[in-house]
């Protein structure tokens, strides 16, 4: 049959054909496929089964098997030979054999009566389905042509081919092919099939290149354990004809760039014995039961370190005898997924190591939280490149020494020779993320074909349970890095109050939230003490927490009183979305007032803790409604304060309880604020302490604690100045008495020159008010310029002849840092000078009331 050939032509009835090789050009046989329930009915009759068998789909089901089959054998079907010794069809169906089953009979054609070889597959499926055999059939001359091809080397001159292979196909892929192979059957009942045949092992046979559907080559499960037995004999008297020499060129050897290669497939020689079937359903059950083991043991946690543990330890000492663990540096470091395939640049890191042998003996070899590039010729680079798993069922002296011949300063021989190698990639989308390396000692039994597919399987699920702590830890730290960037980095000591902050993620859903706190400097030496809750989790919560505190430094800069703050805050959050809904507590602390202005919209009230006499309690403020409601007017409330009280703002995951009445949680807040604590840090641990052990609470928190100590009346200086430039010079001399009168000196030259910038535009803007010069003394020297023009200051270009536009420049220059504010009645400019360093000279004498 030409390639060319139409669809109708590769197929019969939707069936694909395996492809043989007749009268040297590729042709096509049909492949049937039969289902058979527990009664030994048929279910499903494929038109492959057709063209075999002779008899309709609509003949054959509900219909006895072994009316229609002659490979039923026992059953008492029509006119066959027994053919080889094996179980029958019967016994597949029954039970009798537990695992797949196979066997060749003839049967007489029904056109020429000459006799007809089939091949036959039977796979006993379990399972609350009626369904019990899944039988696959076909002409036998076609597969030995087809094998016979394939050995003699002409496999590759045509595609697809016919071959028998031990590999184990993804699920997906297998149960994608189903369908097409039983197009009667739904993909439920063709998924379960696949996964019996994925968990049993079974082998498949390759319908294409990329296409296979399971088979079970000769008689059963391969006997790996004969098998075994067998090579070793076959090895000792190698090695006994060789004089002693140790194990043969098949398992020793390799050479530079040819692929570390795996054990070929074993195929029985000997006939068919129910003790070595029994053997093999055995060993098969005890890698289903460590798999199952293992699938328990791993992924009780999503964090990271703690799943390689678990991975790690899973296959010693059941498995292998030593296992070690590497990932790549971006899993490791939770950057998110790998880009690219592994290559002889890429920086592994052994995670952990786990082996049975004397304590220390690794350590200095192969030490846990090495970071390494694996050299290129060497079994390793082979896992982490190709994906596949690499088996070396004995690694001899000289393999040994060209393994470690590719390490430099590191000698592996003695760990490695004599041991049975098998390095399985741990992989999540097709991206190898690590690898293990699994290796057991001389005396026990090696690694074969069936150790490696057991293997595979452990590190396809512990690569999926690695890929789930991958990406948790990955948006852990999204989560983190957003939620810190967004919370600010509190200043402890502003103007005339101490503070301190606490950050609690919630419980729920990780480091993502939406309550922060803020503290803005504003002119006059006030401080803006700000707490909010976006209503809500995760990360749209937290957007619109960022976009929501932005907005309130914004405002604040602006000097606006709290209760204009939050209306204009509520009219941008409606305009920003009708989901935007928050509470926020804004409250303006002037140091030399001594008094709190503050404005509340739906959040908790403060608590304020008197120096006095230690008392605590809830600050009686107007509620208001939670920002985003609109049309809610709000409120400010002027709070008297003396030096030393403490001001406790925080959100409601603090006090709120799912359950209890937040009346229960304000009152702890209160008791706890009151107790005495030697500095401000200690103050917040002991409210955290006392709210945050009690369960139930699942919201995140934020805490922000202000002590207003207030500024003494003898460090403020005040002078009103007229609109003459004049008094520019008089400021001079202001300041030079004020600072010489603290015995600050040093400071005096870069003051007057500063003031005098200052003080000069704002005479040459004021209407029809006094200018007023006002200097605090702090932890530095903050000077401040009243004038009653509302236009702000700007930084200008000034060229070589301009006579203006320097003064902002020299200011920006000298002060620490500078700016400006609009009040209702004008504006300040003002400026922070350092204070010289302690120790220097002062003038003598100096001390002007």
């Amino acid at each position: 049959m030409d390639r060319g050939t139409s669809r109708g032509d590769d197929e019969v009835g939707g069936v694909p054909r395996v492809p043989v090789q007749r009268g040297g050009g590729p042709g096509m046989m049909p492949l049937a496929v039969v289902v058979i329930d527990v009664d030994g009915l048929v279910t499903h009759w494929s038109s492959g089964a057709r063209r075999l068998f002779g008899r309709s789909r609509e003949e054959a089901v509900g219909c006895r098997a072994v009316d229609l089959m002659p490979v039923s054998g026992a059953l008492g079907g029509a006119d066959w030979e027994g053919g080889e010794r094996g179980p029958g069809l019967d016994a597949s169906r029954g039970g009798a054999a537990p695992c797949p089953t196979a066997g060749r009979a003839r049967m007489a054609d029904g056109q020429d009566d000459a006799p007809v070889e089939v091949l036959w597959w039977a796979y006993p499926l379990v399972g609350p389905g009626p369904e019990r055999l899944l039988v696959l059939a076909a002409d036998a001359s076609g597969p030995a042509e087809a094998e016979r091809a394939a050995v003699g080397g002409e496999r590759e001159r045509f595609s697809p081919g016919f071959a028998l292979h031990t590999e184990f196909p993804g699920a997906d892929r297998l149960a994608g092919r189903l369908p097409d192979i039983l197009p009667n059957m739904g993909p439920a009942r063709a998924g379960r099939i696949v996964a019996q045949i994925l968990e049993l092992g079974y082998p498949v046979l390759e319908i294409s290149r990329h296409e296979r559907v399971p088979v079970t080559p000769d008689w059963g499960m391969p006997r790996y354990r004969e098998r075994q037995a067998r090579q070793e004999a076959a090895r000792r008297a190698a090695a006994a004809g060789a004089g002693g020499g140790g194990g043969g060129a098949r398992e020793g050897l390799h050479a530079p760039g040819v692929p570390y290669a795996t054990e070929a497939p074993y195929a029985s020689e000997a006939p068919y014995a129910a003790e070595d079937l029994d053997l093999e359903y055995a060993a098969v059950r005890e890698r289903l039961e460590f798999l199952n083991e293992v699938s328990g043991r791993i992924g009780s946690s999503l964090d990271l370190a703690r799943t390689i543990r678990e991975v790690t330890s899973a296959a010693v000492p059941r498995f292998a005898d030593f296992a070690g663990t590497h990932l790549r540096a971006q899993v490791l470091a939770g950057e998110g997924f790998p880009d690219g395939p592994p290559d002889v640049t890429t920086i592994w890191h052994r995670v952990w190591v786990e082996h049975n042998d004397e304590p220390g003996r690794w350590d200095d070899t192969v030490p846990v939280g090495e970071s390494i590039a694996f050299p290129e010729h060497t079994p390793f680079f082979q896992c982490m490149v190709t994906g596949e798993p690499v088996l070396i069922p004995y690694i001899d002296d000289a393999l040994g020494d060209r393994i470690s011949g590719e390490f430099e300063k590191r000698d592996l021989r003695p760990l490695i020779n004599g041991r049975s190698l098998l390095i399985v990639p741990l992989k999540a989308r097709d991206v190898v993320l690590g690898f293990m390396v699994l290796m057991r000692r001389a005396g026990r039994e090696r690694f074969h074909d069936m150790d490696r597919t057991t293997g595979a399987e452990l590190a396809a699920r512990a690569g999926l349970v690695l890929d789930n702590s991958r990406m948790y830890t990955y948006q852990e730290n999204v989560a983190e890095t957003l939620q810190d960037s967004m919370l600010p980095q509190v200043t402890p000591r502003m103007a005339g109050c101490d503070t301190a902050t606490r950050y609690l993620p919630g419980t729920r859903l990780g480091r993502v939230g939406g309550d922060w706190f803020d503290c803005v400097k504003l002119s006059g030496s006030r401080t803006a003490l700000v707490v909010g809750d976006v209503m809500g989790h995760g990360l749209n919560a937290a957007a619109m927490m960022g976009q929501l505190r932005t907005a309130v430094q914004t405002m604040a800069a602006l000097d606006l009183p709290p209760a204009q703050l939050l209306r204009s805050l509520d009219d941008l959050a409606q305009r920003l979305g009708e989901h935007y809904l928050a509470t926020c507590l804004y409250a303006v602390y002037d140091p030399i007032r001594s008094e709190l202005l503050i404005s509340n919209a739906g959040h908790i009230p403060p608590v304020l803790v008197r120096a006095q006499d230690g008392r605590s309690e809830l600050l009686d403020l107007p509620t208001g409604a939670p920002i985003g409601v609109g049309g809610v007017p709000f409120e400010t409330a002027r709070i008297r304060v003396a030096p030393g009280d403490r001001l406790v703002l925080c959100t409601d995951g603090l006090v709120e309880v799912r359950g209890q009445d937040i009346g229960a949680g304000l009152a702890a807040l209160c008791e706890s604020a009151a107790h005495p604590a030697a500095s401000m840090d200690e103050a917040c641990d002991t409210i955290i302490r006392a709210l945050n052990t009690r369960g139930g609470r699942k919201d995140d928190v934020a805490l922000l604690m202000a002590r207003l100590n207030g500024i003494p009346a003898a460090d403020v200086a005040q002078w009103r100045l007229a609109l003459e430039p004049s008094e520019v010079g008089r400021a001079r001399r202001l300041v030079r008495e004020r600072l010489l009168g603290w015995g600050l000196p040093e400071a005096v030259e870069t003051a007057e020159l500063l003031v005098s910038e200052v003080v000069t535009n704002a005479i040459r803007h004021a209407h029809t008010h006094h200018v007023v010069l006002r200097l605090v003394r702090t932890d530095a020297l903050l000077w401040e310029v009243f004038d009653d023009d509302h236009e702000l200051p700007t930084l200008l270009s000034a060229g070589r002849d301009d006579e203006t536009g320097r003064g902002l420049r020299v200011v920006g220059a000298l002060a620490r840092e500078w700016g400006s504010s609009r009040s209702a009645d004008g504006k300040t400019v003002w400026f922070e000078q350092s204070l010289p360093r302690p120790g220097r000279a002062v003038c003598a004498g100096a001390n002007i009331a």
